[in-house]
């Protein structure tokens, strides 16, 4: 994973499987991510405007 980029925009390509929370600030919007795949669009009515790695599903990965 990318260890200086920490967020990334709908439609991006997720780094690394995991889940991610929006920036609203709510902390009620989360989307489980699978590596390689594309980030979603933000749920309707959220105002923030990116995805943060919340928890990294194989922190052991990020070892290697």
């Amino acid at each position: 994973m990318d260890e200086e980029k920490t967020t990334w925009h709908p439609g991006e390509v997720v780094p690394s499987s995991g889940i991610y929370e929006c920036d609203c600030g709510g902390e009620h919007h989360w989307s489980t991510d699978v590596k390689s795949h594309r980030f979603p669009p933000l749920p309707a009515g959220c105002s923030g405007e990116y995805w943060r790695l919340k928890t990294q599903a194989h922190p052991e990965e990020s070892l290697r």
